[in-house]
């Protein structure tokens, strides 16, 4: 997707490493606005080729006293305001604002974390309605302080205890937040960005899955041209179904699909997902079982990351067979490979290429992204890398993707392997996940459920317990489910269910599947944890 080709006015964050980041990404682009996040220290040609119309500077865990601490480029302050730039800061970027342009940033004698009630002490476009003395509760995460504004800066609010909460300088086009307007924790923050883009910034909302429908079928024209043809990896998840269907449009049956068994899959998930491939979809899919080689290559290996990387190399090594045997049917070998790489894949396993991120930590390598090798012969073609899966399953309704399919729960590509804690081939750990987790996703479907929750699974952990079955002492594998709310993947919530759901799942699988004696459920929102366990 290329970002000068998008009919909206570029809102351009630049990340300077908060957990945060790229929820301000997703909150203006539903608010119909394209927003694109690039690393902080990006040149100043980087950020003026793209050509923004506003540029929000995002919080950090850095001290703009610390001497290698990230900032903008030189000459960005003078270009911005010389063309017309509206700025943000948020929290670390309203203080690079501050001691950038002249001000002074302290370390607070009070710090501030959490929910804390800020109050309006003038009237301002950032607010709207609001007046002087109306008050909010916003979401604090600083340990620095404003004690000095720059020339023709104001303070707009204050905290309850008394530090700069929002600043503002209308004749520049700068403002700045002390607090975090993106996150559900400051229950005003929509209104407060939806005020900024759209009563001071006047930008206009023209962004939508329709207009990267176009563009994305225009790239993939442009880039695979009229002779070449592209393999598709298909998992029978929502990204690749879609990603393919995409990507048939634009070249027809110069695509290719493949779906690999690779011995890690859910419990009757082949046979299910090329039923649907072939009744539903009509797209042309090869299916290859790969378990011997999958589970020989992972045979022993415990660590996650290298589970990933073993992962992307086989499937690398059998797509590039497929492509060598396509080659000897068309009398060409294919030069693309498709995938259904999204956006959070992207930012969690490792910065965008050309983004020159460098300030924020990467968490885990996705099969797809950070697992696959340096010497790969075929070139990627990742349509959706700059979406979210909500998005993602927009521009599946508009290409008529069966609900069933969209609807479907995230899977992620290294399948069961990142389930499995520990070797993933010892004992029938595999075998024993499959039934859990069938039993566990059917009542959720049985309760009517499936819909409310993002994703839903089982965790085979690598310990056993004590448990009393059928008045004999069993020491027995130890079983935990996982299930949480989300509209992106970036955060979560864990879920909750009836004790009498919990109770009843817990009895079934307990009673039908041999070797397990206890289930636990997981709690724990994202963050502090992520969504997978490994």
């Amino acid at each position: 997707m290329d970002p000068k080709a998008v009919k909206s006015e570029l809102v351009l964050i630049l990340d300077y490493g908060s957990q945060y980041t790229h929820l301000i990404t997703r909150r203006i682009r539903s608010l119909s606005v394209f927003s694109l996040c690039i690393s902080g220290t990006s040149s100043l040609k980087s950020i003026t080729d793209l050509n923004p119309k506003v540029v929000i500077l995002s919080g950090g865990p850095h001290s703009v006293h610390t001497p290698d601490s990230p900032s903008f480029p030189a000459g960005f302050v003078e270009w911005a305001e010389a063309n017309g730039v509206f700025v943000l800061g948020v929290c670390y970027g309203l203080q690079l604002i501050v001691q950038r342009l002249g001000g002074e940033v302290r370390v607070g004698e009070k710090q501030e974390y959490g929910r804390m009630e800020i109050e309006v002490e003038i009237n301002s476009g950032l607010f709207g309605s609001k007046k002087v003395g109306d008050k909010q509760v916003v979401w604090m995460s600083h340990g620095d302080e404003v004690a000095k504004l720059p020339d023709a800066f104001e303070v707009v609010g204050r905290s309850q205890q008394g530090s700069v909460a929002a600043i503002e300088s209308p004749i520049r086009r700068f403002y700045g937040l002390q607090y975090h307007p993106e996150v559900t924790h400051s229950p005003e923050g929509m209104e407060t960005l939806r005020y900024f883009l759209f009563d001071i910034c006047k930008v206009s909302a023209g962004w939508s899955m329709e207009n990267v429908l176009d563009e994305e079928i225009k790239v993939i024209k442009s880039t695979v041209g009229t002779e070449d043809h592209v393999i598709c990896a298909l998992s029978g998840g929502v990204d690749s179904t879609v990603a393919a269907t995409l990507v048939h449009k634009a070249i027809g049956d110069r695509l290719h699909c493949i779906f690999v068994d690779n011995g890690l899959l859910r419990y009757k998930e082949r046979e299910r997902v090329m039923e649907t491939f072939e009744r539903d979809l009509h797209l042309p899919v090869t299916c290859v079982d790969a378990t011997d080689q999958f589970l020989s290559e992972l045979k022993g290996v415990v660590d996650p990351e290298k589970k990933r990387k073993i992962i992307g190399k086989e499937f690398i090594s059998i797509f590039d067979a497929f492509a060598h045997d396509l080659e000897k049917k068309l009398g060409r070998k294919p030069s693309y490979l498709v995938q259904g790489t999204l956006y959070p894949d992207v930012i969690e396993s490792c910065p965008p290429p050309g983004s020159g991120r460098t300030h924020s930590h990467t968490i885990k390598s996705h099969h797809n992204v950070g697992g696959l090798p340096k010497d790969m012969k075929l070139k990627l073609i990742e349509p959706l890398k700059l979406l979210f899966k909500d998005e993602v399953r927009q521009l599946g309704r508009i290409l008529d993707v069966p609900q069933g399919f969209l609807k479907r729960h995230p899977f992620p590509g290294p399948g069961l392997a990142v389930r499995v804690l520990g070797d993933v081939t010892t004992g029938n750990a595999l075998d024993v996940l499959r039934q859990v987790d069938e039993i566990f996703i059917q009542s959720i479907k049985d309760a009517g459920l499936y819909d409310e929750i993002w994703q839903a699974f089982a965790v085979f952990l690598p310990v056993r317990s004590v448990g009393v079955q059928g008045d004999q002492r069993t020491h027995s594998h130890v079983v935990a489910l996982r299930a949480v709310t989300s509209q992106d993947g970036m955060t979560a919530d864990w879920y909750y269910f009836e004790h009498k759901f919990l109770d009843d799942v817990s009895r079934k699988i307990c009673n039908s599947v041999r070797g397990v004696n206890r289930v636990v459920q997981d709690i724990t929102s994202k963050p502090p944890s992520t969504i997978e366990w490994e």
